[in-house]
C-alpha cells in the first residue's frame, strides 16, 4: 500500500470505535425488528448511510410506500448537498474512483477530507482508500452486531437516537477545529425559524433549503473558510 493509502488506513482508526458501536447498534435493531444477516449486509455495503440506515428499519417495518421511502431519504439525506459545496474544490481533480468517493462520503470521511492537509498526498488514493475503510468498519460493525443479536438478548429502547448523538458530537468538533462559527450559528437559527414557522413534523426541507442557500452565498462572498 502507498503512502497515501497508510495514512488513509491511520486516519480511519479515528472512525473505527463509533462505526463499530453504531454498525453494532443497526445490525441489533434489524435483528429485532426480524431482518438476519443478509438484510442487514446488503443494506450496510450498498446503501452505506448511517441515519438513513436506521431510518429504514421502521420503513421496512411498515410496508412505506415508494414515495414515503424516496421523501424520506431526500430529507434524511439532503445534507449531502453541503458536502458537496465543502469538498468540491479537492473532489473535482479526483481522476480515480469519484464515483465510490462520492458514493461513501460519510459525515466522517468528510470531516477528515476537510480538516486535513492533503499536501504532499496522492489525492486519488488517499480519498479511495479513507473511504474503503470507513465503509469497511462500518460492515463489519453491522455484521457483528446481526451475530451478537442472535446470540445474545438486547434491550433495543434508544438505539436508533445514537446517529443523532454522533452527529451532535461532530458539530461539536467542527466549532472547536474551526476559527469561522459563522455557519454553524446560521444553520440554528435558520433551523429554529422553519420549527417555530412549519412544526416539528413539516420543517425539515424548508430548513434544508434555506441552509443550502445560506452556504452557497457564504461560498461566493468568502465568508466560508473552515466548514
Amino acid at each position: 500500500m502507498k503512502r497515501s493509502g497508510k495514512e488513509a488506513f491511520r486516519d480511519s482508526l479515528i472512525i473505527l470505535p463509533a462505526y463499530l458501536v453504531l454498525g453494532i447498534g443497526f445490525g441489533v435493531l434489524m435483528n429485532a425488528k426480524g431482518y438476519g444477516f443478509v438484510h442487514s449486509l446488503l443494506m450496510s455495503v450498498f446503501i452505506y448511510a448511517g441515519s438513513m440506515q436506521y431510518a429504514g428499519v421502521d420503513l421496512l417495518c411498515s410496508s412505506a410506500s415508494v414515495f414515503t421511502t424516496a421523501l424520506m431519504t431526500v430529507m434524511v439525506n439532503i445534507r449531502h448537498l453541503f458536502y458537496g459545496v465543502g469538498v468540491l474544490d479537492k473532489y473535482k481533480k479526483i481522476t480515480k474512483h469519484r464515483i465510490y468517493d462520492i458514493f461513501a462520503l460519510t459525515d466522517e470521511t468528510f470531516s477528515i477530507v476537510c480538516s486535513k492537509d492533503l499536501s504532499g498526498l496522492d489525492l486519488n488514493d488517499y480519498c479511495f482508500h479513507l473511504s474503503f475503510f470507513n465503509h469497511l468498519w462500518w460492515i463489519s460493525g453491522t455484521l457483528l452486531g446481526s451475530i451478537l443479536g442472535d446470540i445474545l438478548p438486547f434491550d433495543y429502547t434508544g438505539i436508533d437516537f445514537s446517529m443523532t448523538a454522533l452527529f451532535i458530537v461532530i458539530v461539536i468538533s467542527q466549532w472547536k477545529n474551526s476559527s469561522d462559527h459563522l455557519p454553524v450559528i446560521l444553520t440554528f437559527l435558520i433551523s429554529a425559524v422553519c420549527l417555530f414557522l412549519f412544526g416539528a413534523g413539516d420543517f425539515l426541507l424548508s430548513s434544508m433549503a434555506g441552509i443550502v442557500i445560506m452556504l452557497s452565498v457564504l461560498r461566493k462572498t468568502g465568508g466560508e473558510k473552515d466548514v
